[in-house]
């Protein structure tokens, strides 16, 4: 259940410097894609240090990707380190995602991730002989956070793979120390999520943000423009990153279906979650792709406090879309 490389872009629209309000902006490379972090105040800011900061307790904390962070120690069978506050939010709130989605979120899955060639470890060759032997190594209901703050896992080859909740996670986090500085205004986006405060008042207007075309190959285009105000989005799709069954003519994408194993076939090809926070936005987009639509369809039912835009390839291959009520009002053209 991997997230993708190829995440939906989303665009900041927009900013003429015709008031009073002055437009600070921060780009850089981070998490293994860029940033873009514009926030508006009354006066020249320069939080770099501050912004560096956050990615770089992010990264020791949750990248698998640094031989030393927290949670290699722990793939690697540490377990004795009492993990820092952001791993708990982190931990927590993917336990309650993996309960709600029945398991199509769960980042255990990272050892079929590594198995499959998406991850870090070294990919093998995969057959259902090798998948039902790495099954047992996923689920999380088999890894403990107990009340000191260490990690206990049923079986020590369990690997966890935050990856498709920590960027929304940094995310969140960037906004809690701009929002400690007292800004009001802001639009922070790494690699294509975003989170949302205020307006911006440069242009009058909500942020607005927008949606690739997920069939376009080549280039961009947008498929949808979205306002958004004091909310986040994250958005996944698979639809650049696939492989064609050379017998049936199926795509099969690197989404890993955490209940089979199995790369997923390719019938959803992209999703965009809106929510209260970017963590959970990125971890229930990544859900819906693993997910059958009718089960998204149920879960959004339940959660009321999310807006899905999914776009996915009906039974005769033409591509369709399904927008909960509340996202199709912030869409604006």
């Amino acid at each position: 259940m991997k997230k993708t490389i190829a995440l939906l872009s989303i665009l900041a629209f927009g900013c003429k410097d015709n008031s009073t309000y002055v437009r600070n902006h921060s780009v850089g490379n981070a998490l293994g894609t860029t940033y873009s972090i514009i926030y508006l105040t009354d006066k020249e800011l320069q939080l770099q240090k501050e912004v560096d900061s956050v990615f770089r307790v992010i990264n020791t904390s949750m990248s698998t990707y640094i031989p030393d962070s927290d949670i290699s120690k722990i793939n690697r069978g540490d377990s004795t380190l009492v993990v820092d506050t952001m791993f708990k939010e982190v931990f927590t709130l993917s336990q309650t995602i993996y309960h709600e989605s029945e398991g199509y979120f769960d980042p255990t899955v990272g050892t079929l991730v590594n198995a499959w060639g998406f991850g870090p470890g070294a990919a093998i060759e995969m057959d259902s002989t090798k998948v039902d032997s790495l099954l047992q190594y996923v689920g999380f209901d088999k890894v403990k956070l107990d009340s000191i703050g260490t990690i206990s896992k049923e079986h020590p080859a369990i690997f966890f793979d935050f990856n498709a909740i920590a960027k929304g996670y940094a995310i969140d986090r960037l906004g809690a120390m701009l929002n400690a500085r007292g800004i009001a205004h802001y639009l922070v986006e790494v690699g294509g999520e975003v989170l949302t405060k205020g307006e911006n008042r440069i242009t009058k207007k909500e942020w607005t943000v927008g949606i690739d075309d997920p069939q376009i190959e080549e280039g961009r285009a947008l498929k949808k423009i979205i306002s958004l105000k004091d909310r986040a989005m994250a958005s996944s799709g698979n639809y650049r990153k696939f492989r064609v069954d050379p017998e049936t003519g199926e795509k099969f994408v690197h989404t890993i279906d955490p209940k089979t194993g199995f790369t997923k076939n390719a019938k959803v090809l992209a999703t965009s979650v809106v929510a209260g926070n970017c963590a959970t936005a990125d971890a229930y987009a990544t859900a819906f792709m693993a997910m059958d639509l009718e089960d998204s369809k149920l879960l959004l039912k339940k959660h009321k406090e999310l807006e899905a835009y999914i776009i996915y390839l009906d039974d005769n291959g033409a591509t369709a879309e399904f927008m909960t009520p509340g996202f199709e009002a912030l869409v604006s053209r």
